[in-house]
């Protein structure tokens, strides 16, 4: 029996040219629905990494203009936030705040304090969301991606293994020379799936958090600023 075993081995090595597994050569022999896979799976990889590092140095830059903003609320003068300059979109958020002031100020002389500043950080939030939808734009495509890569790899691997075991049956072969490259093939797929997945899973949940935590930042900016305006510069304010 050992040497029977032995006797399969040495004919199925001397069968096989390692070459004939390369990665290089296995994809090209595959079936054209696993290279169509394939294809697919190496441009949604290729995408998701523009996207990904799209949103890192956009998320380096929300990041960097919250704590500039934070830092002129903190020890700034209100005169320096109203007349707030930066080259980063959350500077609308606060244009946002001022434009309802000055365009309301003198029309709503008779609004309570909290109405004043109600209405002001009700301006400012919406710009808010206008920042973050910016933020979020083609974020959702990593989470896609990331759900759904692994099963179009899957889906190869299946329809490789099925033409494997087609031909296995029409050639009436089952030495490990004629199962092994269609086997090594279709797997080339499931292991692109996953390559092109977990990158942008990972990327997804990491930006997802860093946005969350920009948003509340600069959520709390809005609260304190819209409180502070609407102290300093609502004629007529009652408490």
């Amino acid at each position: 029996m050992a040497a029977t075993l032995i006797n399969i081995a040495a004919d199925a090595a001397g069968t096989i040219n390692p070459a004939d597994l390369s990665i290089i050569h296995l994809v090209s022999q595959a079936d054209p629905v696993v290279k169509a896979v394939l294809i697919l799976l190496v441009f949604f990889s290729m995408w998701c990494w523009t996207v990904m590092v799209e949103k890192f140095i956009d998320m380096s830059r929300a990041n960097a203009a919250i704590n500039r903003l934070e830092d002129k609320l903190e020890n700034g003068t209100l005169e320096d936030m109203i007349n707030y300059q930066d080259k980063h979109p959350v500077v609308s958020v606060i244009d946002a705040g001022n434009k309802e002031w000055r365009e309301g100020s003198g029309d709503h002389a008779h609004e309570a304090l909290h109405e004043v500043r109600d209405r002001i950080e009700h301006v400012m939030r919406l710009e808010l969301s206008n920042e973050i939808r910016r933020l979020n734009k083609r974020l959702p495509f990593l989470a896609t991606v990331g759900s759904a890569a692994p099963f179009i790899g899957l889906f190869g691997t299946v329809w490789g293994i099925m033409n494997t075991f087609t031909g296995i049956a029409a050639n009436r072969d089952t030495s490990l020379a004629t199962v092994a490259p269609g086997i090594a093939e279709a797997l080339i797929a499931t292991g692109i799936g996953l390559a092109a997945a977990i990158p942008a899973i990972m990327a997804y949940n990491k930006l997802s958090t860093d946005m969350g935590r920009y948003s509340g930042r600069v959520g709390t900016a809005v609260g304190v600023y819209a409180g502070r305006l609407s102290k300093r510069f609502a004629p007529g304010a009652r408490a």
